[in-house]
């Protein structure tokens, strides 16, 4: 799947897109998603909200690991939050760590636009087709 017909068909991602996530990068190997932080984006104490660097980085997950042709679906996910984001931009970058058959196993790394380091996502998924 080509970039732009990505971006066609994870439009539909409504969570993530009306939340500013925009996908940047993706071939057979990795994915680029990103946010630009705005107060929608923030907790009661001025951070961001986790749940913002989850989405952003499910997201990232989602776009390696589904096409057309094969969905996978989330197994089981982790996140570990690193370092407070001190930019104004978050980018999460996924990887496959293991890509098999029936199941795959996807590195994410989240870091804010001055390259600090702000979260790493593991997920497990499975693959339906």
């Amino acid at each position: 799947m080509t970039i732009e017909e990505a971006r066609a068909y994870f439009s539909e991602d409504r969570f993530a897109t009306e939340n500013g996530i925009t996908l940047d990068e993706l071939d057979g190997e990795h994915a680029v998603t990103s946010m630009t932080l705005s107060p929608r984006h923030r907790n009661a104490f001025g951070g961001v909200m986790g749940g913002a660097i989850f989405t952003l980085a499910d997201f990232a997950f989602a776009a390696l690991t589904n096409d057309r042709e094969k969905v996978t679906v989330a197994q089981q996910v982790s996140i570990s939050y690193l370092s407070a984001a001190k930019g104004k931009r978050l980018i999460a970058t996924a990887r496959y760590r293991k890509d098999g058959r029936s199941s795959c196993v996807v590195n994410v790394d989240v870091t804010d636009d001055t390259g600090r380091d702000i979260a790493q996502f593991v997920g497990t998924g499975f693959k339906l087709k």
